[in-house]
C-alpha cells in the first residue's frame, strides 16, 4: 500500500450493538484485502450486547472490546504512535454517532488518517436525509441495494454536498444454502423485531395471532425468532418482550419461542413472516418463501411500507389459509437480494475504492456536511452528547469542545433559554 507503506492492512469496527457488530465485522471482511481479523470494539451505552449477544452473531471468535468513545479515540491514537495505526476504520453506529466519531477523529490530527467506511445495517425506512447528512464526511458510505444506492446520492446531491463517497453494495449476511423443502417438514418462523410493532395491544395481536395459526395447523411448527433474551438491550427499545405476553396465554405444544444465529433458523425455516425485519432479505436471498405483515397497516412507522412492489404483503388470515407469496424479481434485483449470482459481485465497488483510496499518498481532510457554519443550531446538540474530545492533543482545542462553546455564547447573546443544559454538558467536557 503506497499511502500506508505497510503490507498488511490494519482494519478497526466500532459498533454499537450485536446487529451493528454483526454488519460492522462482516463489512470489514469483504470490503479489503485484511486477511486478520478486525479489532473490535463495542460501545459502551444504552443498546451495549452481552457475550451471549455477541456470539450469537456468529461473526468473529474474539470478543469486541467495550469502549467508551474516547477510549476508542485513544486506541486509534495510540496504534498510530506505535507506528500500528489502523488502516481502515469502519463505524458501525447511528447516524448522530457517527458525527461525533468523524469529529473525534479530525480531531486527532494524525499524520495518516484511516480511511473511514460507514452505512446502515439493514432496510432504511426511516431518518434516510438525517441519517445520511449525519454520515457524510465518512470516505465511504455503503449502500446495500441500487434503490439506496439512488436515494443516497440524490440526498446528497440535493442539498449541494457531494456523493461519491456513496458506493453500492449489499447486506454483508445474506449467505447461506439456498431453501431445500424436506419432507415432513413445516417450519413457519415469525421475525420479531424490538420495537416493530411497538404497542402492548399491536404486539399483543401478532402473538395472538401466531398462537392461533399454530393451532390452526397443528403439523406445522410455529417458531417465534427472538433477538434478546429478558435483561438484554438491543438497538431498538423492548417496551413488551413476547417473553412476557406469551405467559397470559396457552399456547400448543407446536409453537416455542427461539433463540440463536438467525441464518441457522433459516435452515429449517419453510416460511418466514415478519413486519419488517432484515430477516426478510436474508430469506429471500436464499429463496425462502416470505412474508409481509399487513393485519396492522403497511404503515412508515411499521417499516413495511418498504416492501410495497415486492409481491411479499400478506395478511393472516390468507397466511392461514395457505397463501406462500411470491416475491417479485425485478423488485428483488433493485434489493440486492436476487439469487442469480450478482450477489458475489456486490462489494467489488467498495474494495476497489477503499483500495485506492489507501493507495493515495495522502487522505483528504475529512469534510462532513453538518459543520459550525451549516447547522449551528442542530450539530453542538449531537457533538455534546458524545464525550469524545477528551483525546485532543493539549493545549489544541478540539473542533468538538470549539464548536460546543461557540454555540452556547452564541445562544446565550441571543436570549435562548434552553442553553443551560448544553453549557453544563459544555462544563463536562
Amino acid at each position: 500500500m503506497q499511502g500506508s507503506n505497510r503490507e498488511a492492512v490494519r482494519v478497526a469496527v466500532l459498533a454499537d450493538s450485536d446487529t451493528r457488530w454483526k454488519w460492522g465485522a462482516l463489512t470489514a471482511r469483504r470490503i479489503t484485502t485484511a486477511t486478520a481479523e478486525p479489532t473490535g470494539f463495542v460501545l459502551r451505552g444504552r443498546a451495549t450486547p452481552t457475550a451471549r449477544q455477541l456470539a450469537e452473531t456468529g461473526v468473529s471468535t474474539t470478543t469486541p472490546r467495550e469502549v467508551t468513545g474516547a477510549d476508542f479515540l485513544r486506541a486509534v491514537r495510540d496504534a498510530a504512535a506505535r507506528g500500528e495505526g489502523y488502516d481502515v476504520v469502519v463505524l458501525a453506529l447511528v447516524g448522530g454517532t457517527v458525527r461525533a466519531v468523524l469529529q473525534g477523529l479530525a480531531d486527532l490530527d494524525l499524520d495518516r488518517r484511516p480511511v473511514i467506511v460507514t452505512g446502515y445495517v439493514g432496510v432504511v425506512y426511516e431518518k434516510l436525509t438525517d441519517g445520511l447528512l449525519l454520515r457524510h464526511g465518512a470516505d465511504v458510505v455503503l449502500a446495500n441495494s441500487r434503490h439506496d444506492a439512488e436515494r443516497f446520492r440524490a440526498v446528497y446531491e440535493g442539498v449541494g454536498a457531494g456523493a461519491d463517497s456513496v458506493v453500492e453494495a449489499a447486506l454483508p449476511f445474506l449467505g447461506g444454502a439456498p431453501h431445500t423443502p424436506e419432507a415432513g417438514r413445516d417450519t413457519l418462523v415469525f421475525a420479531a423485531q424490538p420495537s416493530v410493532p411497538a404497542t402492548r395491544t399491536e404486539r399483543a395481536y401478532v402473538l395472538r395471532r401466531l398462537i392461533e395459526h399454530a393451532r390452526l395447523h397443528p403439523q406445522r411448527e410455529v417458531l417465534l425468532k427472538l433477538r434478546s433474551k429478558p435483561g438484554e438491550h438491543t438497538t431498538h427499545l423492548e417496551e413488551f418482550p413476547f417473553q412476557k405476553l406469551v405467559r397470559e396465554l396457552e399456547p400448543p405444544a407446536n409453537f416455542r419461542l427461539v433463540y440463536g444465529h438467525m441464518g441457522e433458523v433459516l435452515d429449517r425455516t419453510d416460511l418466514l413472516v415478519t413486519v419488517s425485519s432484515t430477516a426478510a432479505l436474508e430469506a429471500l436471498r436464499r429463496r425462502i418463501p416470505t412474508a409481509i405483515l399487513t393485519d396492522l397497516g403497511v404503515r412508515e412507522a411499521l417499516g413495511n411500507h418498504h416492501f410495497v412492489g415486492s409481491g411479499l404483503l400478506a395478511s393472516f388470515d390468507r397466511l392461514d389459509k395457505g397463501l406462500a407469496p411470491t416475491p417479485d424479481e425485478t423488485w428483488l434485483a433493485r434489493q440486492g437480494v436476487a439469487s442469480d449470482g450478482s450477489y458475489e459481485a456486490a462489494f467489488d465497488a467498495a474494495r476497489d475504492r477503499v483500495t485506492a483510496l489507501l493507495a493515495l499518498p495522502a487522505l483528504p481532510p475529512i469534510a462532513p456536511y453538518y459543520t459550525a457554519e451549516t447547522a449551528p443550531g442542530y450539530l453542538p446538540g449531537i457533538l455534546a452528547r458524545h464525550r469524545l474530545d477528551v483525546t485532543a492533543p493539549e493545549p489544541r482545542e478540539s473542533g468538538l469542545r470549539r464548536i460546543v462553546r461557540d454555540a452556547a455564547r452564541g445562544a446565550y447573546r441571543h436570549g435562548v433559554q434552553r442553553v443551560a443544559p448544553v453549557i453544563r454538558r459544555l462544563g463536562e467536557l
